[in-house]
């Protein structure tokens, strides 16, 4: 289980303890989650996946809280792009944020996160008592932290990334290479056919 938060050590926002699980420098889950990193987001459809408002996506951009890791924008009339991971991200620091975490906790959780592959993550509890955040990877960690008195609640990652992955398979997405918009399940955009059309 690794934890961060107030009693944290500096340098390594959730240290060790008890768990034998670290992230390596490069997975083969690093290797598979470039795949995924083709395809981009921009910033209305991560809004609708993330369940967060446009004002609070440009706030947490602008801050460094969660930046787009494919394209940021540069300044009038350049659009943001967010890759699968950014908006999981999004989702999981809304939660944090409503629940009553610090900011300073979650930008430690938010890099954690970062650092872990798609797979890792889809394996991840992230449990909190409102100051601090732990990891738990295993049912026994999350009993182990719920009978120490101190998980007030917890975000099952991988429910999160499967609810992510639904709601974006209803909205636009955008190849990185090519530019070309990809429509969802159900697409209702006519503007976005023409143009892919066009292009």
């Amino acid at each position: 289980m690794r934890s961060t938060g107030d009693s944290s050590a500096a340098g390594d926002p959730y240290p060790l303890h008890g768990s034998s699980i670290r992230p390596t420098a490069q997975s083969a889950t690093a290797v598979r989650d470039t795949a995924s990193e083709r395809i981009g987001y921009r910033g209305p459809t991560a809004c609708a996946a993330a369940g967060i408002t446009y004002r609070q996506l440009d706030y947490w951009a602008r801050t460094g809280l969660v930046e787009p890791s494919i394209r940021p924008a540069y300044g009038s009339g350049t659009q943001r792009l967010y890759s699968f991971r950014d908006v999981v991200v999004l989702k999981i620091v809304k939660r944090l944020l409503d629940a009553g975490v610090s900011l300073q906790n979650i930008r430690a959780a938010v890099r954690h996160l970062r650092s872990r592959g798609l797979d890792d993550l889809a394996r991840m509890t992230l449990m909190s008592d409102g100051a601090t955040v732990y990891e738990c990877t295993s049912p026994d960690e999350v009993v182990d932290l719920l009978q120490g008195g101190q998980g007030v609640f917890g975000i099952a990652v991988g429910v999160v990334r499967r609810d992510v992955e639904a709601a974006l398979s209803r909205l636009h997405a955008e190849r990185i290479d090519t530019g070309e918009t990809l429509l969802g399940e159900n697409p209702a955009d006519e503007l976005a056919r023409r143009r892919n059309r066009a292009g």
